[in-house]
This record gives structure tokens, sequence and C-alpha cells, in this order.
């Protein structure tokens, strides 16, 4: 099983700083970061400390995977957080639940005690409660819908024509997976907080923009 792990950056000099030195370049056969226009040094900090990194060609973060998946050659991808919301230490427990069979497996901040540092009093109640339309909705058995931090086939792309261009990608997936009655799994692993630059996600308007894409899964 040949894993690729891909890492969006924009702005995030402080985070890939912290972070970067924790990930073995062993744990995953490839490693792309997919850049989006960053200005704060991020790009050339990575090149120098030796990372691959693409530059991005359209905005979005969907966009952004998609360009990365294009020139990957892993059977998995895992996606992953570079401003510390994401802990590497997980990426070898992730890539050996997905080596039971799994089509995706979720890094739950919210599963067996797990905990996100990084919820405000928005995404406190926010992230939990589209989980729980999503669950009922497609049938998922969720306990994080919407976290970066996972796994999956990457054949998974291609079988549920996952084509979000921003911030609903995760959801667009995780609801796509459970309709098919895909083999969806979770481990925990806590949301520490985020390490310098700006948060990229609007809680309103992205939470609006996941709603249209529940919308549009209900009617397909």
């Amino acid at each position: 099983m040949k894993t690729t792990l891909i890492i969006p950056t924009l702005n995030e000099i402080d985070g890939v700083k912290a972070i970067m030195p924790q990930i073995d370049r062993k744990w995953c056969d490839e490693v792309i970061i997919v850049d989006g226009g960053s200005t704060d040094g991020t790009v050339e900090w990575l090149g120098d400390n030796g990372w691959w990194v693409i530059r991005q060609e359209q905005r979005g973060l969907g966009n952004a995977y998609r360009q990365a998946q294009s020139l990957t050659t892993g059977d998995v991808i895992l996606t992953f957080s570079p401003d510390g919301n994401s802990q590497a230490d997980r990426i070898p427990a992730l890539i050996e639940e997905m080596r039971k069979g799994y089509d995706m497996v979720i890094v739950s901040r919210y599963l067996d005690g797990a905990k996100s540092d990084d919820d405000d009093a928005l995404t406190s109640w926010g992230n939990p409660l589209f989980t729980f339309i999503i669950n009922t909705c497609f049938g998922g058995k969720y306990t994080d819908s919407l976290v970066i931090f996972r796994a999956y086939k990457r054949n998974l792309l291609q079988r549920l024509n996952i084509n979000a261009l921003h911030l609903t990608y995760e959801a667009q997936i995780s609801i796509r997976a459970a309709k098919s009655g895909l083999k969806i799994g979770e481990i925990p692993g806590d949301e520490p907080k985020r390490i310098g630059g700006v948060r990229k996600m609007s809680p309103f308007g992205t939470g609006f923009e996941i709603l249209k894409e529940i919308g549009w899964n209900l009617i397909k």
C-alpha cells in the first residue's frame, strides 16, 4: 500500500516551521505540499528544508488537493493541516488503520476523549451539528465529518465524483462516502490550537456552503 501525504499551505510560516520537523519522511512514500500563493516565506522555508512544493494554479482548497492528486502515485492519500491543528504523530496510526481495508479513515477530534483546543463558541457546536445532520441524512456514523486530517483510497475520488472547489471538500467526501455505504473508520486525535497565521475558514460563510452541499446531495 503506497501512501501520499498532501499538505496545503497559504501563509503558514509559523506552522510549517513547528510542524514539518515532526513529520518523519519515512512514514509516507510521497509528501506533496501545494501552496496557494504564500508571501510570508512559507515556500522558501519548505524548499530550503528539502520539501517538494508545487504552486497552486487555481484558488480553493479543493483545487489544491486535485492539483496535488494529479501528481500522486499512492494508493492511499492522506490530507494534513500544517497550521498546528493536525498532530503529526497520528500519521502512522492513520496509515495502519487504512491497512485494515477501510475506504476512508478520519482522525476525529471528538472520539474517545479527543478534543479540539481550536474550537471557538461557534465551531464547538457547529461542527457536531453538521456531523449530526450528515449522519441523519446520509446514514453516516461519524463523530467528526469535517476535519481535514484523514486518509482515503485514491480511487474513492473518482468513484464519488469529488468535485468541491473550496472548503466543503471534506464535507463532500464524508457525505458521498456515507451515502455510498463505503467502509469508513475513525481514530481519535486532538486538534491543538493554530500556530500563527490566519484561519481560512469562515464559520458563517463555510457553514452556509456546507448546508448547500448537504442540500445538493439530498436531491441528487
